[in-house]
């Protein structure tokens, strides 16, 4: 039996097939999870926020019109969220705020060997917007197009801006190697 794609799931949904937004989420939850995390550094809220995220699609169902991916709605909807409950909370988002405890665990998901250690350590010391550059095209590979979208960009700066983290992140991971060889 073929994986349905998620436009399919959708249109089933609009039609009033509850187990079709069921495995919409299902599909979604633990990114839309992690993605958030990163905004707001804790687990707890990003939960909360996600949950927001999939109560908003309920509730919206028809605001979704196909332009783009169901992956890019949702996240450009958790991007929303996210600085929505910033704003709110007047906090300062800044990369050693991070609960790392909360973020490895879901992590340990993706990065499964020694060398993908050394690249998780290398990723946090980047700036928040290398990050989730990096994260939507390496991890979730969402096109220049998409990932413009979520980000309010456009393709040319996403694309600047996916070089210049790559690059960031290839200077940290010489630089961790080089520390590991010494």
């Amino acid at each position: 039996m073929e994986e349905k794609t998620d436009k399919q799931l959708y249109k089933e949904f609009l039609l009033g097939n509850k187990n079709s937004f069921e495995e919409i989420v299902i599909r979604y939850k633990d990114t839309i999870i992690y993605f958030i995390q990163r905004y707001v550094k804790s687990m707890d809220i990003a939960e909360d926020l996600a949950q927001d995220v999939f109560v908003y699609i309920l509730v919206n169902k028809r605001s979704y019109k196909f332009e783009y991916s169901l992956k890019t709605y949702l996240y450009t909807i958790a991007k929303s969220k996210a600085l929505n409950y910033i704003k709110r909370e007047k906090k300062i988002v800044k990369l050693d705020e991070m609960q790392c405890e909360d973020l490895d665990e879901l992590e340990e998901k993706v990065f499964k060997n020694e060398r993908a250690d050394n690249l998780k350590k290398c990723i946090k010391r980047l700036r928040i917007e290398y990050q989730n550059a990096i994260y939507l095209a390496d991890i979730e590979e969402l096109s220049y197009k998409e990932i413009g979208h979520i980000l309010r960009k456009t393709e040319s700066n996403v694309k600047v801006l996916i070089h210049r983290a790559r690059k960031n992140l290839e200077k940290l991971i010489k630089e961790e190697e080089y520390k590991y060889e010494n």
